[in-house]
């Protein structure tokens, strides 16, 4: 018996054929143009038809290749040439967006295509919204009629999830806004998304991608104010965009103006600086007087690191605010601001549970300081004061309030006398 291991035969010289699955055809985005156009032509217009032949044609055309050209004929009728031009030897079809009828349900026909193709080719949402984005660079090399169809089936799309509305961001391209085309495009875009939808929904949707706060750079640096972002998009019919941009400006004025008190006060400015600030910014952004009460108090109890014991915060408090109490005082000119004064107090109390029972110690030291007066503590008493903590704070209040009543009463006889 042979025990030597005998050898393995080598195989040298020998060439292997490429099997036929594994070699890359050529990219040929012409050739699936013409079967694409090809096929349309033969559909027409039913836009039924059409949303049929593309679902079943995905069976056989590259469409994970050839999505851009798909995409480029379903809206613009042919391949695009770099800024938006169709090339003139080139088939193309009068089966798409740019040759369709201009008006909302025309285009909402359109989207319910895109719609149903990109639900059943999953992997083309990617290469849609890259179609979308290279679009909206593209508006300059559009007509007018193109420009408001595109703007309109972008609004649909963005209603209904089809498309994310980070794509936006192309429209703050320097060329685009310089020249007006962002903003007009914006117009039909909004009217077609707010149609499907309501502001509310629109809004969350800019929120999600952080560009609710970047609307107005619709417009160039020099036009990028409050005022003519609302009379451009009022006088377009689109008052509830405008609004919506109003208070979004009023918020972030806001925000700003609390972090500037806070750094204010911790720098130890002079009160008189502080409230000349502070109305300096009422008057240009317009905030009334009861927001800023309620600002001023956040501020003013966030400079301090407070006690955790209850039997001490109290005493650290009313040392605290009877200290604040002429910044506060300046304020509340209005009984609605003190309202609201009286509003934040019983809710800040109620929300730091060591403060529980330093709700009637402040209101007191507020009413001897002036902060506070009579009658706007006798309604929060009544039938202002808000569920949080109420049992407990009525009944801190309620010989106060009596002192109250009986002073006002004192003072009626008085005057009755005179």
């Amino acid at each position: 018996m042979n025990n030597q291991k005998q050898q393995k035969p080598t195989l040298s010289g020998q060439r292997f054929k490429t099997r036929k699955r594994d070699e890359k055809e050529r990219f040929d985005p012409t050739q699936f143009q013409d079967c694409i156009i090809q096929s349309l032509t033969e559909t027409g217009t039913d836009l039924e038809a059409v949303a049929k032949f593309l679902d079943a044609s995905g069976a056989k055309l590259d469409y994970r290749r050839y999505a851009e050209t798909l995409f480029d004929i379903l809206v613009a009728g042919g391949m695009l040439a770099p800024g938006g031009t169709l090339a003139d030897d080139m088939m193309r079809t009068h089966v798409c967006v740019f040759a369709a009828q201009e008006d909302l349900e025309t285009m909402q026909a359109f989207a319910q295509v895109f719609n149903k193709l990109i639900r059943r080719y999953k992997y083309l949402e990617k290469g849609f919204e890259d179609e979308v984005k290279k679009l909206l660079l593209f508006l300059k090399g559009f007509s007018e009629s193109e420009r408001n169809k595109l703007a309109m089936l972008t609004g649909v799309l963005l209603a209904n999830g089809t498309l994310n509305a980070y794509i936006l961001n192309s429209l703050y391209n320097e060329n685009l806004v310089t020249e007006g085309v962002s903003a007009a495009f914006a117009v039909k875009l909004f009217k077609s998304w707010i149609n499907e939808k309501d502001i509310n929904a629109v809004a969350a949707s800019l929120r999600k991608v952080s560009m609710d706060n970047r609307l107005m750079e619709l417009f160039p640096a020099n036009k990028q104010s409050v005022e003519h972002f609302t009379k451009y998009f009022t006088e377009a019919g689109l008052k509830e965009l405008s609004e919506y941009v109003r208070n979004q400006q009023t918020i972030g004025a806001r925000k700003e103006l609390q972090k500037e008190l806070q750094e204010q006060m911790s720098r130890g400015d002079p009160f008189k600086d502080i409230i000349l600030y502070v109305k300096e910014e009422m008057k240009r952004n317009n905030i009334p007087e009861p927001v800023v009460i309620g600002i001023v108090w956040s501020s003013v109890m966030s400079t301090v690191e407070w006690n955790k014991k209850e039997e001490l915060v109290t005493e650290q408090a009313i040392k605290h605010l009877k200290q604040y109490s002429p910044l506060l005082a300046a304020f509340t000119t209005q009984g609605q601001s003190e309202l609201t004064l009286l509003l934040k107090i019983q809710e800040y109390c109620y929300d730091n549970i060591h403060f529980m029972k330093a709700f009637q110690k402040i209101v007191v030291l507020f009413y001897k300081a002036e902060v506070l007066s009579e009658e706007p503590i006798l309604k929060w008493y009544k039938d202002a004061h808000v569920a949080k903590g109420k049992s407990v704070f009525l009944e801190q209040m309620k010989k106060f309030v009596e002192w109250l009543k009986n002073a006002e009463e004192s003072e009626s006889e008085a005057e009755e006398g005179d």
